[in-house]
């Protein structure tokens, strides 16, 4: 993850019992997955509100639920990371300049060119998901391992309802 030290851990003083070595690590990488999160949840809103064509009801609700979730773990994840005694990083602009997801491409006009475009961004953000288990498991931080599990099974299937709109064809 090379942008995740460019969010730089501004930790508190807690009487958490991990190590401060391991809580500044978890802040960065819990900051950098609030990043691509919010950025989710923006793309995912932003299909939601432009979307058209014959399947515009059924993937106009799927978009919004999907961009629910992905709300519900910004605050999950800003959570944790202040928890940690760290700041979350969690503004636009701060979300805008670190996130690792690539930008939603503005000149698609049909309903499944907008799910393609939500599949690309969810597929990227499931496997840095994935990847931040891992990581949070071989730090010791079973709790943030943990959270970053929930967040991959949900994401996984939202994944799989977008996908399975592409599948057919």
């Amino acid at each position: 993850m090379a942008k995740a030290e460019k969010i730089k851990a501004r930790t508190f003083a807690t009487k958490n019992g991990l190590s401060q070595s391991i809580r500044t690590q978890m802040i960065t990488l819990l900051n950098q997955q609030l990043a691509d999160t919010l950025d989710l949840f923006s793309q995912t809103k932003h299909a939601h509100w432009n979307v058209k064509g014959e399947e515009f009801y059924q993937l106009h609700k799927m978009f919004d639920e999907h961009a629910a979730c992905a709300e519900e773990w910004a605050d999950l994840l800003a959570e944790r990371a202040v928890m940690l005694g760290g700041y979350a990083t969690g503004t636009v602009r701060m979300s805008a300049a670190a996130s690792t997801l690539a930008e939603f491409p503005t000149t698609i006009t049909n309903s499944m060119e907008y799910v393609a475009a939500t599949v690309d961004c969810w597929a990227a953000y499931a496997n840095s998901t994935r990847e931040a288990i891992d990581t949070a498991d071989e730090a010791g931080d079973a709790s943030t391992a943990d959270l970053f599990t929930e967040v991959s099974r949900q994401a996984d299937m939202n994944l799989w309802f977008q996908e399975a709109h592409l599948q057919a064809r």
